[in-house]
């Protein structure tokens, strides 16, 4: 595979931010060439599939300022500093959700956007919820709406493209396959 390896000739950082990184780079391309590469360093995520006893999916709808509207997604949030995607993924659960759980299994890992990202979402599903507290421990710039949906209900928002990013759209599909294979 090194015959497909771009070389980094030069890197600059134009961008220092909350959530992101943001750099040039030229490198040299496996035929000599050369090209510029626009590259976002991101820390990583967690995506929560969150399952009640009723088989009803957890989902927060949210504004989303980058598509200047409310989207519906699965619980999800970036790792912190230092913290495993496990610990994140139930902090994020508990904080977005008031949800806390008995069962918490990663299942895939998955680039969001290769091609110029390196966010890294870790997928988990999670069974046995109980609600812990009456009030989510949102950030102080979050503001979501908790629904629980049926996986039919779930595929009704997808083509309504109220589900529209694809951790929830990919969360969904693994649902319905789940659901295929036990038929």
């Amino acid at each position: 595979m090194d015959h497909l390896k771009e070389k980094t000739l030069h890197r600059e950082k134009l961008f220092s931010g909350r959530i992101i990184d943001l750099y040039v780079e030229d490198v040299q391309l496996p035929n000599g060439k050369t090209s510029k590469r626009e590259i976002i360093k991101h820390p990583g995520a967690v995506a929560v599939i969150a399952l009640t006893d009723e088989n009803k999916i957890v989902m927060v709808r949210q504004y989303r300022k980058a598509m200047e509207r409310a989207l519906v997604e699965i619980p999800a949030g970036k790792l912190e500093m230092g913290e495993e995607p496990l610990g994140t993924a139930k902090r994020e659960l508990q904080e977005e959700t008031g949800y806390t759980c008995d069962e918490l299994e990663p299942l895939i890992s998955f680039y969001t956007s290769p091609g110029f990202a390196d966010e890294l979402v870790h997928l988990f599903i999670a069974k046995g919820l109980r609600k812990d507290t009456e009030e989510h421990q949102l950030d102080e710039d979050e503001f979501v709406d908790l629904l629980e949906v049926s996986l039919e209900e779930a595929m009704g928002l997808i083509e309504k493209k109220e589900i529209y990013d694809a951790k929830t759209a990919y969360a969904v599909q693994y649902l319905q396959l789940q659901a295929l294979m036990r038929k």
